[in-house]
């Protein structure tokens, strides 16, 4: 199989060309150059957003192009016209947000779609943009050609969002750690290393539409996620999870899924949102999730491996909460400690 990866050397990219070279394909990758590489690809250089930023891609033939654009839809538009012709096949990597606020709970593929999206616009609205990139893939590439990838949390090794690694960042450092409750509260995600796996499986496959992708509801729990933080940074530093009431984390401030990464409060529109899509038909046409223990654990790995410090996108917010608003927090309250794995 012969892959054009847009990007391809953070995250999702970069997992996507790993997966890719571990079956032996032949991988090119469009880039601006800012990041080295893998070796084993060929590297084109390229800015989608410039004047003549396509370049590079007037030549050649491939079997699947994967695509993670998050701004402009135009650049989409642009990429896939140009490439109608030369590819089988246009894998947009999308987001569950392109959903219309709020998709109750067990939301399908089906579900209402946000308005205002567009395959021409410039940058507006994160929604508006992931659902504008799969119209602009949709116009070039035709139904049965294009495969959405909507997409909900995404953790795993090279995250460069910040939420699993300011958890296993926070617990490293040891003491009590705020942990938002409940513990049993059910998370729905997927390792970037099974998005990209499934992925390649579904353009071998000549799969084609929309595709909720994320782990099956209830795959781990809040619980079960910083269990596993504590266990691989290590216990003697102290460390003791004071499980938090919702009521008193929100009451005193403190932002879900941004200063509480992952977290979302129980019985909200958030929670449905986030950890409450019906992933069946991409369980059906394959999807395998690893445990959330081999997730933590590999990241940690990689994180240690890069001095502790993770990359952080540019255009996304720093997330995470400030030390003395937490420790303001378990002084009023004395949380509840939990077991120590």
């Amino acid at each position: 199989m012969r892959l054009l990866m847009l990007g391809g050397t953070e995250f999702a990219g970069r997992a996507v060309v790993e997966a890719a070279l571990g079956r032996r394909w032949d991988v090119t990758v469009l880039n601006r150059g800012r990041h080295d590489p893998l070796p084993g690809v060929k590297a084109l250089r390229g800015d989608r957003t410039a004047p003549d930023g396509l370049a590079a891609l007037a030549e050649g033939e491939w079997d699947v192009v994967v695509d993670t654009w998050s701004h402009a839809p135009r650049a989409v538009r642009d990429t896939a016209r140009l490439l109608r012709g030369r590819a089988e096949r246009y894998v947009y990597v999308s987001s569950c947000s392109v959903y219309a606020w709020a998709p109750p709970a067990g939301y399908t593929e089906d579900a209402p779609l946000v308005e205002g999206a567009a395959a021409d616009a410039e940058q507006t609205e994160y929604p508006q943009d992931k659902l504008g990139g799969e119209l602009a893939a949709l116009d070039a590439f035709g139904a049965d050609r294009s495969l959405f990838v909507r997409a909900g949390l995404i953790l795993g090794p090279y995250e460069n969002i910040g939420r699993l690694p300011w958890w296993l960042s926070r617990i490293a450092r040891g003491g009590p750690v705020l942990a938002p409750g409940p513990r049993e509260l059910p998370l729905q995600y997927v390792d970037v290393r099974d998005l990209a796996e499934w992925i390649l499986d579904a353009a071998e496959s000549g799969l084609s539409g929309p595709y909720n992708l994320m782990s099956p509801q209830g795959h781990a729990t809040m619980g079960e996620l910083l269990d596993a933080c504590v266990t691989v940074t290590g216990t003697g530093t102290g460390t003791e999870l004071r499980w938090t009431d919702p009521r008193v984390v929100l009451d005193a401030g403190i932002q879900p899924w941004t200063q509480l990464p992952v977290w979302t409060p129980p019985g909200t529109d958030m929670h449905d949102a986030m950890h409450g899509a019906d992933v069946s038909r991409a369980v059906g046409a394959g999807l395998r999730c690893r445990p959330v223990t081999e997730t933590v654990t590999d990241t940690w790995n990689w994180l240690r491996s890069i001095g502790g410090t993770a990359p952080q996108r540019p255009d996304r917010p720093p997330l995470g909460l400030d030390p003395e608003v937490e420790a303001k927090v378990l002084a009023a309250t004395g949380g509840v400690p939990g077991p120590t794995p």
